[in-house]
């Protein structure tokens, strides 16, 4: 291995100059030496009788050993069940025809081992001496999954609890949008999943997918560690040569083209304090070619080798619009992408687009500088460098060649092909690749900004969407006449009427919070007229607490105290006054109607709330009930512009007042449920509860 840690430390130096021993010429930069053809580590590959593809790559300095069985399959279309594939690849270890889910996992711990599973194969390592032991399992996961109902519904909640969160999650809807636009709907790559979808998932529909393509001669399996080839050889025809093969049909789909000029499509997300921007379309380049060479070259120079990339040092650096603006080219067997984008604040997104725009036309115009280039070139080199001290690494450098059908000595000459690319040849290869004039311009922000924003699109207009590719709808007026404080009182009505909401001295209640997999319990004690606490246990003990007392606040966590600022106090008291609506202008707000929107298929009055900071938050409040049904609440700029959505359901009357008995929260990538059991009003409750020493 010594030899190859010596060809590593030549990769990385190769650039300084061939200078004359008897005079050093300091007038002139050195000049570039040649690239050297590395002698990279070597691999071993063999094909089982069933069609496996095996691949051996040793490295004897631990005595661990990884295995991982990857699918070579084409992009599947799954239609009406978008989301099947995922599902069918998560859950393949979740049981077999002789284990359950948990004696799989218990086996694996217990020697120290690890195991995880996708839609494109299995993956695992562990301690050579454990190797007969753990194939054992991993073969058992991969030839006879047994997908039990339970496991499908465990994970068909994670499923639709991830889909809600993405709908405050403005790179996630971004991402989404931009997916739909360059692909289209009817593409692997560029279809939605839904709540619909996923809940049209049968394990009829797993089962299918397994069967139909988890085949072994579609499939590799890479050995990388502690284990001869012999050794692995004889693994694989044990635990993987009863593993029948099978036809798999190769899939194709028509190419996406590039629109005819900018299309401008913007999504609305409320109160959103920063727009999401990427620049995106199709680009067609394959693995493995002298233009996948040229297009990481060139994504460097303009957005994606870190903060010196032309991107950051325009909107990061000079203009201060983003903490960092990025690029991808990325290349691919069925069809690539480029993507060039930022989170930028609301009053600078037209601006932040023109500058993305900018650079990318700089680049099909003028000429990279030599010495601009050649940083770009050397920061490739050194995370080629470094890339090579991993066995995985080579491992991966067989897989492609194999797969991609690559020249053999395609990465030993890498650096060659690098150091050959000029300035002359990326500026026309940009010239094929980036499009300033024929892309898609995705933005997800505050609809007030999206206007702004018509200069950029070749029609002159802006097209208002939903992250699914739906039209987006207007609000609807409301009737005439109707405002914000007509709304508000036949929401009090409907929840008990404000003389038996007043006459309310202590509100008690009690329930169940479950958080990423995790119940805990909660209770919620107020009493009037400023206290208030909001306890989490896990199981017996205490885990967390909020008090307010007056004007002064407390959080506790694990025993740890810390003062709550002026701002969260005045929050929780705000929420702890079930008639604040009636008298906002004690907390310094504002509320407007907007007008009718609809939420679960049913009419809901929308109401913006202006807070003393200018945030806003968003209440909707169903039009028949006249009960709240929805909040959206937005933090500050300091706050990275956080999206909290809540939801509240199953109203139910205690005492003549009614409360929802269930209220659901995401938190950018986090969704909360809580659901309450029991609700006392006007019990005693000690004011020792809301001390905070």
């Amino acid at each position: 291995m010594k030899k190859y840690i010596s060809l590593i430390t030549l990769a990385a130096v190769f650039v300084l100059a061939a200078c004359s021993p008897k005079k050093l010429d300091r007038s002139h930069a050195p000049a570039v030496g040649p690239a050297p053809k590395l002698q990279i580590g070597q691999y071993q590959l063999v094909q089982l009788d069933n069609g496996l593809k095996l691949i051996v790559v040793e490295n004897h300095k631990l005595p661990r050993v990884s295995y991982s069985i990857g699918l070579d399959t084409d992009p599947i279309l799954e239609g009406p069940k978008a989301g099947y594939v995922q599902m069918a690849g998560d859950l393949l270890g979740s049981g077999t025809t002789t284990r359950t889910k948990a004696q799989i996992d218990e086996a694996v711990d217990y020697i120290g081992a690890s195991l995880s599973t996708s839609a494109g194969g299995v993956y695992g390592d562990c301690l050579k001496k454990h190797a007969d032991a753990f194939l054992e399992i991993y073969s058992d996961v991969l030839l006879h999954p047994s997908y039990p109902q339970e496991e499908i519904e465990k994970n068909r909640k994670q499923s639709l609890s991830a889909l809600a969160s993405e709908k405050t999650d403005p790179d996630a809807l971004s991402g989404k949008i931009g997916d739909l636009m360059k692909y289209g709907a009817n593409h692997p790559y560029g279809e939605q999943k839904s709540e619909e979808t996923i809940n049209s998932i049968t394990r009829d529909d797993l089962v299918g997918y397994y069967n139909s393509y988890f085949k072994p001669n579609i499939a590799y399996l890479i050995v990388v560690g502690d284990i001869t080839f012999e050794e692995a050889k004889t693994q694989a025809n044990k635990f993987f040569g009863s593993w029948k093969k099978g036809e798999v049909k190769p899939l194709t789909y028509s190419k996406p083209t590039l629109p005819t000029g900018n299309r401008v499509v913007f999504v609305p997300l409320a109160g959103a304090v920063q727009s999401s921007i990427d620049v995106t379309y199709p680009v067609d380049i394959q693995p493995g070619t002298a233009e996948a060479l040229k297009a990481r070259v060139l994504n460097n120079i303009l957005g994606g080798s870190g903060f010196q990339s032309r991107l950051n040092q325009n909107l990061r650096e000079d203009k201060a619009y983003t903490y960092g603006s990025y690029s991808q080219i990325v290349d691919d067997e069925v069809i690539g992408y480029f993507s060039a984008g930022a989170s930028v604040r609301n009053a600078v997104t037209d601006s932040a687009v023109t500058e993305i725009l900018y650079e990318m036309k700089r680049l099909t115009t003028e000429l990279v500088a030599d010495s601009t280039l050649q940083t770009i070139k050397n920061i490739m080199i050194g995370n080629f460098a470094r890339s090579l001290e991993r066995p995985q690494t080579i491992a991966n450098f067989a897989l492609n060649i194999e797969k991609y059908h690559l020249p053999k000595d395609y990465y030993e000459t890498y650096l060659q092909r690098l150091n050959a690319i000029t300035s002359a040849e990326i500026r026309e290869f940009a010239k094929q690749v980036i499009k300033p004039e024929n892309a898609y311009i995705t933005v997800v922000g505050n609809k007030e900004v999206a206007a702004k924003l018509d200069k950029f699109a070749a029609g002159g207009k802006t097209e208002l969407m939903n992250a699914d590719g739906t039209a987006f709808s207007e609000l609807k007026p409301a009737p005439a006449g109707m405002t914000a404080e007509m709304v508000f009182k036949s929401y009090i009505e409907a929840r008990g009427g404000e003389k038996n909401i007043s006459s309310m001295k202590t509100f008690e209640q009690t329930g169940t919070m479950n958080m990423s997999g995790m119940q805990l319990g909660m209770t919620v004690k107020i009493k009037s007229p400023d206290k208030f606490k909001m306890s989490l246990s896990m199981g017996p003990q205490e885990i967390m607490k909020q008090v307010v007392n007056g004007n002064a606040g407390m959080n506790v966590q694990m025993g740890q105290k810390s003062p709550m600022d002026a701002s969260t106090i005045a929050d929780t008291q705000m929420e702890s006054d079930l008639l604040s609506v009636l008298h906002l202008d004690k907390y310094g707000m504002k509320a407007a109607l907007k007008g009718i929107d609809v939420v679960n298929k049913e009419d809901c009055y929308v109401i913006e709330i202006t807070k003393p900071d200018g945030t806003v938050n968003t209440d909707y409040y169903n039009v028949k009930t006249n009960l709240k049904v929805k909040s959206i609440s937005v933090g500050g700029e300091e706050d990275g512009g956080m999206i909290v959505e809540s939801t509240y359901d199953d109203y139910k009357d205690f005492g003549g007042i009614k409360f929802p008995g269930k209220m659901s929260q995401t938190v950018g990538s986090e969704q909360i449920v809580i659901t309450y059991s029991d609700t006392k009003l006007n019990g005693s409750i000690d004011d020792k509860e809301f001390n905070l020493e």
